[in-house]
């Protein structure tokens, strides 16, 4: 005997939706609606693009390089944050919206079916969207994301190296047979702490220097092997005693300071330069430790925004969806 119900789609069809499944057609059709999904990708894709364009031209205009007249650097942080979540809201709103509203109506397919492919729709559309964004500010996104792993990497010993190149290049201007100008004499922290040991004081009692020796304490040889002298030390982390005895000699010499004096005046300079060379690692120390901290906020902030985004894109869709099946 022939089941009734197959024998009468009408009453197979009455049966499924008692049943809470969708009437049967002739024809299925696919599970994933391609066309709806690149559809609202591309529409999400605009939508953030445009509003990081205007977010960006906001962010700039609210800057000022002068003191007390634009926002500060944590007001910007915050607000860029913000700007960044509400953009993932909206464009991902709407392209789980389109993913949904626009995919082919499905028949024969139970309810709770429907409502896990229009979720799978919205967040292939939100992923689409967000591979493309991610390919068209691929430069802006590496930056955040290796910003803080070069600070963190390029700062050890990065003040001590930037010291120690200017103080170089202050030796080689002053070696014999260099050509240097007037401004490369004198550029570099290491010209001046060496310029200091050399300063006459007027109101010191000692001898000048002779005419026998003036031909040898010219402006350039002893300078430039002191700076050397210097530098080599800077590098080993202390003076030597021989050192500072015979840098103390040619202070004498230039200077008419005595041998004990000139040599307390090398030392004192040195611990000076040692000092100042500290003071700049620490900062450059604190400055890349602020950008190390910088890009990882930035980092997970993004993530924290990209996952709203794909929860926002994924409801959309049904909500879509809905509209769609009315």
């Amino acid at each position: 005997m022939l089941n009734p119900t197959l024998s009468n789609p009408d009453a197979s069809n009455a049966a499924r939706n008692h049943a809470g499944v969708r009437p049967i057609e002739a024809a299925a059709n696919s599970a994933v609606s391609w066309g709806a999904i690149l559809a609202g990708a591309a529409a999400a894709a605009a939508l953030s693009l445009i509003l990081l364009i205007l977010g960006t031209g906001l962010g700039l205009s609210a800057m000022s390089p002068w003191t007390q007249a634009g926002a500060t650097a944590a007001t910007l942080g915050v607000s860029t944050i913000v700007w960044i979540t509400l953009t993932q809201l909206l464009a991902s709103g709407m392209g789980g919206y389109l993913a949904g509203r626009l995919r082919t109506k499905w028949t024969a397919v139970h309810t709770d079916e429907v409502f896990f492919r229009d979720t799978a729709h919205g967040f292939l559309a939100w992923a689409v969207a967000s591979l493309a964004t991610a390919a068209l500010l691929t430069s802006v996104i590496g930056a955040i994301v290796s910003g803080g792993v070069q600070a963190g990497a390029s700062v050890a010993g990065g003040a001590a190296s930037a010291a120690l190149t200017a103080g170089a290049a202050g030796a080689g201007a002053g070696a014999p047979g260099a050509a240097a100008t007037s401004s490369d004499a004198g550029s570099g922290p290491m010209n001046y702490f060496v310029d200091s040991l050399f300063r006459k004081d007027v109101g010191a009692g000692g001898a000048p220097a002779t005419a026998n020796n003036a031909a040898d304490a010219g402006p350039s040889a002893p300078t430039s092997e002191v700076t050397r002298i210097l530098l080599n030390s800077l590098r080993s982390g202390a003076l030597p005693a021989e050192d500072a005895r015979y840098i103390g000699q040619v202070v004498a010499q230039r200077t008419g300071l005595s041998q004990a004096d000139a040599e307390k005046r090398v030392n004192d300079t040195y611990t000076r330069l040692q000092t100042k060379l500290r003071d700049a690692e620490a900062a450059a120390r604190e400055a890349a430790d602020k950008a190390r901290k910088a890009s990882a906020y930035a980092a997970l902030w993004l993530f924290v925004s990209l996952l709203i985004g794909a929860f926002v894109a994924s409801l959309a869709a049904t909500f879509g969806g809905r509209q769609r099946d009315l």
